[in-house]
């Protein structure tokens, strides 16, 4: 018989997570990200999670923990109703639903918050995945990180709208 595999799980942020997520946030830039960020731009990146500001925008948004036996996992937020300002999924979870399932949650929370429509400025890496969930490219970014250009694209999604 098969083994059954344990079930990821949601939680909402707490202020001891931050240097948890902050491995995973760096994790996933450094393993993830390297076929459209150079080292350069992907080191500026990461810095960020240094930042007392990394810890402080998590707890301002509405932070969700995604947690497989407890230790978490990946983590996704939403600033106001209508912003997703972080996607981050440990490399070693990468392609077991945990990206979806976070921001699953997200849509119905932006939903239940009023939002018409939902946007992200994803990064390149991350512009396939929502791509595939109904966002559409709205506008193609550049943005200063830490000395380093580096390009993103505004996504959006009507909420309620087909997958």
């Amino acid at each position: 018989m098969g083994q059954t595999l344990p079930k990821p799980g949601l939680r909402p942020f707490l202020a001891d997570d931050v240097p948890l997520l902050a491995a995973i946030f760096t994790a996933s830039i450094e393993e993830l990200t390297g076929d459209d960020y150079s080292e350069a731009q992907q080191e500026a990146w990461m810095a960020a999670a240094e930042d007392e500001e990394f810890g402080r925008n998590l707890a301002a948004d509405l932070t969700l923990i995604a947690t497989l036996e407890g230790s978490p996992v990946g983590f996704a937020s939403l600033r106001g109703a209508d912003h997703i300002r972080m996607l981050y999924v440990h490399p070693a979870m990468t392609g077991q639903g945990i990206a979806t399932m976070l921001i699953d949650a997200l849509e119905k929370l932006a939903g239940g918050r009023g939002a018409k429509d939902l946007t992200v400025d994803a990064s390149d890496t991350a512009q396939g995945f929502f791509a595939k969930r109904g966002y559409t490219a709205k506008q193609r970014n550049t943005v200063t990180v830490n000395g380093e250009w580096l390009a993103n694209t505004t996504m959006q999604k009507a909420l309620g709208a087909p997958q």
